[in-house]
């Protein structure tokens, strides 16, 4: 097993990606963040919803750090497309399986930037009368943010660089580093 993160780590720490925040760091603050959501939800069973794709990582981590109990569910919410850039326009590509209404939503984001599709999504959920709806994010890019998101759980603020790895992503490459790194020429 040490042998094949090694050999992925040898593989994507190239000139094209410099770590920003090295996998211990990422697993340290996890375990906080998991400490902290099992204290707040103790006795409340949440539904933690997993923005795909890039929260996967981050999400099956979590879950094995809060020690309660909890359902999972996804969604799919794009103002993307293959930009780096956000549109604007969100739209949701994959909806929830389950009614929400009466339970304790904790949405798990990757990376907060413009906050305007969590704005959207998180509006979203309460409108479909969730008894409450809070967000725990890995990462804020809190220099891009167009519209005000109040995320409650938060593992790092970064600076406004394109990041990749631990489930982020460019056309669809990087998801599998153990780490968070600065992608330092993306049109590469």
């Amino acid at each position: 097993m040490a042998t094949s993160q090694a050999k992925i780590m040898s593989e994507f720490t190239n000139p094209d990606v410099e770590v920003l925040i090295s996998a211990e760091q990422i697993k340290e603050k996890i375990r906080e963040l998991g400490a902290d959501i099992a204290r707040d939800y103790a006795g409340r069973n949440p539904l933690l919803i997993g923005v795909l794709k890039g929260a996967c990582t981050f999400l099956s981590d979590l879950i094995r750090a809060a020690d309660i109990p909890l359902g999972i569910e996804f969604i799919a919410i794009s103002s993307y497309g293959a930009e780096m850039r956000t549109s604007g326009e969100v739209r949701i590509l994959k909806d929830l399986d389950v009614a929400v209404a009466g339970r304790h939503i904790l949405v798990v984001e990757d990376i907060v930037d413009t906050g305007l599709t969590l704005s959207y999504l998180l509006a979203n959920l309460e409108s479909r009368g969730a008894a409450s709806v809070k967000l725990v994010a890995l990462l804020d890019k809190y220099e891009r943010r167009e519209k005000d998101v109040a995320i409650d759980y938060l593992g790092f603020k970064i600076p406004d660089k394109f990041v990749v790895g631990y489930g982020l992503d460019f056309a669809e490459r990087y998801r599998n580093l153990p780490f968070i790194g600065v992608l330092k020429d993306p049109t590469q």
